[in-house]
């Protein structure tokens, strides 16, 4: 990749194309990240699992700014932005934070009391990453906590409560990411044709939950080497969901550990404009996480040990990475819902029932972002 350093005038025309390719890099690398944090958060579980992955990079990348050496080589890698130039980073991620409709968010860098935190790094990361940076005593453990939940409430209205709920009094650095987002579908489910249907979580057990319906026009792909139906469901503002439905008999997990930024993108590409009826499960799902061995498995560790190089954070190393987040699915909308239910034509079109375990995405649909990644294996559970 030809290096993005306008060396004249003439350079100069060049740089916005320049920059533009290195948001574009970032958008994939990220994507490819969120893919690989999912993978190694549901293959620990058998339960839902949600993740605002666009949030955790945020403050992954507020974290990069404060290390140097070898810990910040590692963390690039980890997050797979070998190449790119971390004093840009911060900048170019200005680019990824177009306002997302209906999502509200916090990143916290959480330093013990005592530690020097260097200005400059203190303004970066409140101007180019919307994150607080705040010193607690973890020497009173509940003092601390009880700092970090009424943070995480006032960034997410209230719909994120008790990120933390027990923290270590060693405690020398603690990343904190909290994120709610209402699913709001354009056009919408119409409420009046929800009914409760059979979900069927596994062989021997079927929950009855509200099943939306709505008929209409959709994209649609299917990935024939996966057995996998892909159905796009646009959302307000610039985002849209992919759901990823199996083919009865095939595993979610199966799909899931193939799931790539580049198979996102995949997918997005082969989508089809066709009529459908679909039914989705209402839902949500509310995710708790303590991040530290899941990043470590993803080859991010030196921040963690006692050699941290965190030179704008007194040098001390990450303790904890905590991370939670909710989404809520319903019919909700501020359109004014004119249809939707069954077609009046004498060939009904098919029907796309999602009645067991599922994968979602939610994504940027202007830059392919990947906003936030979730399994549902029952949606009558959070």
């Amino acid at each position: 990749m030809t290096p993005c350093t306008p060396l004249s005038l003439v350079g100069l025309l060049l740089l916005s194309q320049c920059s533009s390719g290195s948001v574009e890099v970032l958008t994939q690398r990220n994507a490819d990240f969120a893919a690989r944090l999912y993978r190694a958060v549901s293959s620990r579980t058998d339960d839902n699992v949600f993740l605002s992955t666009f949030t955790l990079s945020a403050g992954l990348l507020a974290l990069v700014s404060a290390t140097n050496g070898s810990t910040q080589e590692q963390l690039l890698r980890g997050l797979g932005l070998t190449g790119l130039d971390p004093q840009t980073l911060p900048d170019l991620f200005q680019n990824l934070r177009s306002p997302v409709t209906n999502l509200r968010q916090g990143v916290a860098v959480l330093p013990a009391q005592g530690v020097v935190v260097a200005p400059s790094y203190l303004d970066l990361v409140q101007t180019k990453f919307g994150a607080n940076v705040q010193s607690l005593a973890y020497t009173a453990p509940q003092e601390a906590t009880d700092t970090i939940n009424s943070w995480a409430q006032e960034r997410t209205g209230d719909q994120v409560q008790d990120l933390v709920t027990k923290l270590d009094p060693n405690t020398q650095l603690l990343l904190a990411t909290a994120a709610f987002y209402k699913a709001q579908f354009s056009p919408s489910f119409n409420a009046s044709f929800t009914q409760d249907e059979r979900f069927y979580v596994g062989r021997y057990l079927v929950v009855v939950v509200p099943m939306m319906f709505r008929a209409g026009k959709f994209f649609l792909a299917y990935d024939g080497s996966l057995k996998v139906g892909v159905l796009k469901l646009p959302m307000a503002g610039d985002a849209a969901m992919l759901v990823l439905l199996p083919d009865e008999g095939v595993d979610v997990t199966a799909v899931e550990q193939e799931v790539t930024g580049e198979k996102i993108q995949t997918w997005i590409r082969q989508l089809k404009r066709t009529k459908l009826e679909v039914q989705l499960p209402r839902f949500l799902l509310e995710r708790s996480y303590s991040l530290r061995d899941v990043l470590q498995t993803l080859g991010i560790q030196q921040v963690f040990q006692e050699d941290a190089e965190t030179s704008s954070l007194g040098g001390v190393r990450l303790t904890q990475v905590y991370h939670k987040s909710v989404v809520s699915v319903d019919e909700s909308s501020d359109d004014i819902v004119t249809g939707g239910g069954a077609s009046a034509s004498s060939t009904l079109p098919p029907r796309l029932t999602v009645n067991r375990p599922f994968i979602f995405i939610i994504y940027q649909q202007t830059s392919g972002g990947v906003l936030s990644v979730g399994r549902v294996i029952d949606p009558s559970r959070k």
